[in-house]
């Protein structure tokens, strides 16, 4: 009896709802009016606003693929339909209100919240697939998310995945309220975006001859040619399915390192102007573009051209991390642009790139986004820093000290590349720290150590995933799962209804929903620390 009384307690009071059913990530506020269910049936009726449209198009294609449920869109009179969406102007962005009764099904909110509402209504459905009918708890819930900017990053230069992949990367991040996909296209190991205006970036850059085999610096290399681009236009589609689901799409053009891809492609980019190959192994290349050369920034202004075309995001990542200075020490051109421009040394000429750079990017209505790196030499860029060094502490620190808006990507924690546990049978085992779902999930973005006041600069936080050693799709889902859904509350759910053992509790219907999406995942991780 005591047991009962401690579960029905659990699932009244930390999220849980009738039936065992649990919403990840948990919502602001969750109450059960009474113990009842509503039925759902065969082709109920779904009424919506007409700025609603992409809302009822997720839910009615989900419960038809998941469930076999055909929901029959009713316009008018608005009570005759099991479900309604209603976008309700006084909400603010992102925020909506989900009720369930006797009446049916209401969801309303603003444009993006409802459709946010209706992620949690499809997380109250069963975990198994049935086509008679859904019953669903009467509940009430209340949401907003706690950071306007909850981010996942996928680098697709060091291994290539098609679009479809790309679509269910959005799908999963839309189911967890997710909005900013970040998309790694080109680093030294491949250029992924073709760009009308050099046509090599692509049919060159986008090509290796071989990629290295075990952990770097590797054990060999398999001789074989590897690689791959996405077109235009299947960038312009790739972003129009993320906008249906709204999730922006924020694109990183690397520079001024990780750049052999561009450089094998157009040499007089590069400092040594010959020589240069599509990178087969992993790490940092001391070859970087040439920041004393002033057709190098013709390039990248008409590059960022094409990209401020391609992708109506509001930022633009430039990259700005790991740039060894040896080539520039070296280079006659970059001395003089030292000399010139009256810099300190030669770190001073990324600093120098970056401003320039993200003047230009401005130019154009957009914000710029670098790594943490950039705030090393100059505090006095505008550009939103990503904080991914160690704990992410000392990025965090001096961006938010310096008025700098903030976006917590910690590696030890937030890197999804890292192992999930001490005996991964795989080569990551063996590549960074362990990252656990409970490492993840107690990662908290607003540092205690933040100066007073200084605490609206963290906008949000973002994982990241590094694919040196992802080459298949499954991998990726594998490595994602379940940090994803952790991640995804320590960016939605409010800092106080955070709980790891309730979380962990949630989990074991979030595994069955994993099933049911065919996704695979670590299910062995909930227990490590």
């Amino acid at each position: 009896m005591h047991r009962f009384l401690l579960i029905l307690f659990v699932s009244i009071f930390m999220g849980l709802s009738a039936g065992g059913q649990s919403i990840i990530p948990i919502p602001a506020r969750i109450s059960i009016p009474q113990k009842a269910n509503f039925a759902l049936v065969q082709g109920a009726g779904l009424s919506y606003d007409k700025s609603l449209g992409q809302a009822a198009d997720f839910l009615r294609n989900y419960c038809k693929e998941i469930y076999g449920l055909n929901l029959t869109s009713i316009f008018s009179p608005r009570g005759s339909a099991m479900i309604q969406l209603k976008h309700n102007r006084h909400y603010k962005p992102e925020c909506y209100k989900l009720g369930i009764s006797g009446k049916g099904i209401l969801i309303e909110g603003s444009e993006t919240g409802v459709f946010y509402g209706v992620q949690s209504l499809l997380q109250l459905f069963p975990t198994e697939k049935t086509v008679r009918k859904i019953s669903l708890p009467y509940v009430v819930i209340n949401d907003k998310p706690r950071f306007a900017y909850r981010g996942l990053m996928l680098d697709v230069s060091r291994h290539f995945f098609p679009v479809s992949f790309i679509k269910k990367i959005l799908d999963y991040m839309a189911y967890h309220k997710l909005n900013r996909f970040h998309w790694h296209l080109c680093d030294d190991q491949g250029w992924r975006l073709e760009i009308k205006a050099f046509s090599l970036l692509t049919q060159v850059g986008a090509w290796r001859d071989g990629t290295i085999t075990g952990l770097y610096p590797g054990n060999g290399n398999d001789g074989k040619r590897y690689g791959g681009f996405y077109t235009q236009d299947e960038i312009r589609d790739v972003v129009k399915y993320a906008a249906e689901r709204y999730i922006t799409v924020v694109p990183e053009i690397e520079m001024p390192g990780h750049c052999l891809a561009a450089l094998s492609a157009y040499p007089y980019l590069g400092c040594l102007g010959k020589g240069y190959q599509v990178s087969q192994i992993w790490g940092i290349s001391k070859d970087v573009l040439c920041v004393g050369n002033d057709s190098v920034f013709t390039f990248l202004e008409k590059v960022i051209d094409e990209v401020v075309g391609l992708f109506p995001s509001k930022f633009i990542h430039i990259g700005g991390d790991e740039c060894p200075i040896d080539r520039w020490k070296e280079c006659p051109k970059c001395q003089a642009r030292i000399k010139n421009e009256g810099l300190s040394n030669e770190a001073s000429l990324q600093s120098y790139m970056v401003n320039r750079i993200e003047k230009y990017v401005e130019s154009k209505g957009r914000k710029v986004i670098a790594w943490d790196e950039t705030l090393d030499e100059d505090v006095n860029t505008k550009a939103y820093i990503m904080s991914w060094r160690g704990d992410g502490s000392s990025g965090c620190l001096k961006a938010t000290s310096t008025n700098h808006f903030t976006i917590m990507t910690p590696s030890y924690g937030f890197y999804f590349d890292y192992p999930q546990h001490a005996k991964e049978d795989s080569l990551v085992a063996n590549w960074g720290g362990v990252t656990s779902v409970s490492k993840t999930y107690h990662i908290e973005p607003v540092l205690p150590q933040i100066a007073p006041g200084k605490e609206q600069f963290v906008i949000g936080a973002q994982a990241n995933v590094w694919t040196e050693y992802m080459s298949n799709p499954r991998k990726v889902e594998y490595m994602l799962f379940p940090r994803l859904s952790a991640m995804s509350e320590v960016v939605w759910s409010p800092k106080e209804k955070r709980n790891w053992e309730d979380f962990r509790q949630r989990m074991n219907d979030q595994h069955k929903r994993y099933f049911l999406w065919n996704v695979v995942y670590n299910s062995a991780d909930l227990d490590s620390k």
